[in-house]
């Protein structure tokens, strides 16, 4: 069986460079986009739901109005009164309490800590002590995200560690382009990158989908929903941030980076569809980017390269904080009164599956 295998990956790798080949002399894959029709197909099966592009695309495009009114509301709480660019000079202000490469893990080891206390004595979630190490991102995997959770493989039986990976600046990057990212990357950012990432996002929905049992728990584990896992890291970001999570001492300052975050997590829907189906040039990207998001031309770019190489994968942060968001409502207004912790434990007791099976399984 394994010679086998080993022949098909060859058989298969030998035929993508000859495509490779005959696109690089045709010009066929000049453009990337993939075009609307392949996109609504991709967008559904990515889901796992009979999804409406057109319909997320418009709600995307109508929570970036809500959400940007949300986070100049807050600015101007922060500033004592409302001004033109406000937002701006906020998030600028907030930019200049920076780590660097040489404190970048201590820092995120010190969050976790800070984050797990937190989600404990506020009881948010059931909190388990399966091992986790922070690490420095292999160079093989950088160039996508800065950061991410790499659990242990979904069927196995023992406690393993969970490896949060957070990824240095490239050795070659001037200093103005590395002032420039951790700018993006400030240290109430990097808070809520580990609330993604860890505590109580990825590494602890992880630990609880670990735990399930059921006759189908093999399969149940091996296949998870990148959309639930994903909306559930951000459902958490606006979670901690509601709860007053304090960060490096002012909950108002998480709460602004926060909701930077849910921009970007909003605009991420609105780049996957308008880049593949309705032909957004790099330049209208990069404008939305900049001035709607309030992101740093550098993260501002990598994201344009993220939108061009992949498709349907970055509407699922978006479309699974919705779905989750919804969820999680519905769950309260059905038991007014319920512990939080007991809804949450309930949204994680079933694995990871997509959120319009986990309905079924929490409100039956």
């Amino acid at each position: 069986m394994r010679p086998a295998a080993l022949d098909a990956l060859a058989e298969h790798r030998a035929w993508l460079s000859a495509r490779l080949d005959e696109a690089a002399r045709s010009g066929e894959f000049a453009d990337p986009r993939i075009g609307p029709e392949r996109f609504a197909r991709k967008l559904s099966l990515t889901l796992n739901a009979a999804a409406d592009a057109d319909a997320i695309l418009a709600r995307a495009q109508a929570d970036l109005d809500r959400v940007s009114e949300e986070i100049a509301e807050l600015a101007a709480q922060i500033a004592g009164s409302a001004q033109p660019g406000q937002v701006r000079q906020v998030l600028d202000r907030l930019a200049q309490d920076v780590p660097d490469d040489t404190n970048i893990l201590e820092f995120c080891r010190d969050a976790l800590t800070a984050q797990t206390a937190f989600v404990t004595d506020h009881q948010l979630l059931s909190v388990y002590d399966d091992p986790v190490e922070l690490i420095v991102m292999p160079e093989i995997d950088r160039g996508v995200a800065v950061a991410y959770c790499d659990s242990p493989g979904p069927l196995e039986s023992t406690p393993q560690p969970t490896f949060i990976a957070v990824s240095p600046t490239p050795a070659d990057w001037t200093p103005e382009r590395v002032a420039s990212f951790y700018r993006e990357y400030n240290r109430h950012m990097v808070h809520n990158l580990m609330v993604h990432e860890a505590m109580p996002g990825h590494y602890l929905q992880l630990q609880h989908s670990r735990r399930f049992s059921g006759s189908d728990t093999a399969i149940r584990a091996a296949l998870r929903s990148g959309s639930f896992t994903e909306g559930w890291a951000v459902y958490t970001e606006e979670l901690m941030a509601s709860h007053g999570y304090p960060g490096e001492g002012d909950p108002r300052a998480v709460r602004m980076q926060q909701l930077k975050m849910q921009l970007r997590t909003t605009i991420n829907a609105i780049l996957d569809a308008r880049v593949h189906a309705h032909g957004m040039t790099e330049a209208e990207a990069m404008a939305l980017m900049t001035g709607r998001g309030y992101q740093e031309e550098g993260e501002a770019a990598g994201k344009w390269r993220r939108a061009l190489i992949t498709s349907a994968q970055l509407s699922t942060y978006y479309v699974g904080y919705s779905e989750i968001s919804d969820l999680a409502r519905e769950l309260r207004a059905a038991g007014p009164g319920q512990p939080e912790q007991e809804i949450h434990d309930r949204m994680l007791a079933h694995g990871s599956p997509p959120v319009r099976l986990l309905r079924t399984l929490v409100t039956s």
